[in-house]
C-alpha cells in the first residue's frame, strides 16, 4: 500500500449499455474490487444513470435526478478548476418530441469515474487534457500503482505528473 491516502471512487455506468460496454463495466468492476481488497481505495460504489438528462423534465426534480445534475455539475466545476474538458463526454443534443416540446439534454457516458479523497473530488475520468485522453483504465492502472491523477492540482497550479 502506498503512503498516499485511499480515494473513496464512484463509478457512474449506464443502465441499458452498447454493445461491448458490458464486458468493460465487468472490468472496471473487478479492477475496483482488487483494489478495494488491497486497500489501494477506500471502497467504491456503483451508481446507475440513464443515457441523457434533461433540466426541463420531471426525471430532474426527482432525488436521483437531482444527485445526476449536482455531480455533473461538480465534475464540470473540477474540469474549469483543472484545465481540463468533459465536454466529448457529457454532450448536450436537442431532443425532438411530438408529445412535449423540443427540449435540451446531456447526453451522459457509458461510464464515468470520479474520485473523492475526504470528500473533496479529486478526480473525473474520462477527461482530456489539451490532445490526451485521461481514460478510466489509465486512472485505475495508476491507482494500482500507487501512483497520483496523471492530473494533479498542487496548490492552485496545475501540472501534468
Amino acid at each position: 500500500m502506498s503512503d498516499t491516502p485511499t480515494p473513496h471512487i464512484e463509478l457512474y455506468v449506464r443502465s441499458l449499455m452498447p454493445d461491448g460496454a458490458h464486458e468493460r463495466q465487468e472490468a472496471v468492476i473487478e479492477r475496483l474490487d482488487r483494489l478495494d481488497q488491497e486497500d489501494e481505495i477506500d471502497g467504491y460504489s456503483v451508481i446507475v444513470w440513464g443515457k441523457q438528462v434533461s433540466r426541463e423534465s420531471a426525471a430532474a426534480h426527482t432525488e436521483e435526478g437531482k444527485y445526476i445534475l449536482n455531480r455533473v455539475a461538480e465534475f464540470k466545476q473540477w474540469a474549469l478548476s483543472n484545465n481540463v474538458s468533459l465536454e466529448s463526454f457529457y454532450q448536450t443534443t436537442e431532443v425532438e418530441s411530438e408529445i412535449t416540446d423540443d427540449y435540451s439534454a446531456m447526453v451522459l457516458p457509458v461510464m464515468g469515474l470520479a474520485e473523492y479523497d475526504d470528500g473533496e473530488l479529486k478526480h473525473v475520468a474520462p477527461c482530456t487534457k489539451g490532445d490526451v485522453v485521461h481514460t478510466i483504465m489509465d486512472r485505475l492502472d495508476r491507482l494500482e500503482a500507487g501512483e497520483p491523477p496523471a492530473i494533479e492540482q498542487e496548490s492552485g497550479n496545475v501540472s501534468i505528473v
